[in-house]
């Protein structure tokens, strides 16, 4: 079941040429050093790669905030129980933004919605899942239709996928610069 339109701060399609700067401008107000990013996913459905890829690209460009969940490291459904007891352990008081693919209405697909709220991984596919994050940024992947995970497999492609990550790693780290602002004098 796709989000309800209320509790989407922000929607932009990844092909707008000012979507980074759109999200980023957003972003901005959630940021600080107490700030976690949980990307969520897997890279053995390319459809549910998105978290992953956004979790690498932060990484790869020394991102200052703490992330989870890569492709060497993947926070998924075997593993996210586990994943949000260390973040609870480690990161106490953190607020974290957690990063996910998700399905929605056909007219949807390519867009990238800033959720005020939790994200239920897994939701999409049937899986039953702790919600998590205090707002969350999805990508519709696909559509409800492809809820089966081998139509969900074939009928998204990777370049997609990763058009999508670096619009939402780029949006992240832009909007990061509003930390460094913060500790200037």
């Amino acid at each position: 079941m796709p989000y309800r339109d209320d509790l989407i701060g922000l929607k932009v399609h990844f092909k707008d040429k000012d979507a980074v700067n759109k999200l980023s401008e957003y972003m901005k107000k959630f940021l600080s050093d107490n700030t976690l990013i949980l990307c969520i996913g897997t890279d053995r459905c390319i459809g549910d790669a998105l978290g992953p890829l956004v979790g690498t690209l932060l990484k790869d460009n020394n991102f200052r905030l703490p992330v989870i969940g890569t492709l060497d490291d993947p926070a998924h459904a075997v593993n996210l129980e586990s994943k949000m007891q260390y973040i609870n352990t480690f990161y106490e008081d953190y607020f974290v933004i957690a990063v996910d693919a998700c399905l929605g209405y056909s007219d949807y697909i390519g867009d990238i919605q800033v959720k005020l709220g939790p994200v239920s991984p897994g939701k999409g596919v049937g899986k039953n899942l702790p919600k998590v994050g205090d707002i969350s940024i999805i990508g519709v992947v696909d559509s409800m239709d492809n809820s089966d995970m081998f139509a969900f497999n074939s009928s998204t492609r990777l370049g997609f996928i990763m058009q999508m990550a670096k619009v939402i790693s780029n949006a992240l780290i832009k909007a990061s610069d509003v930390l460094d602002e913060q500790t200037d004098f």
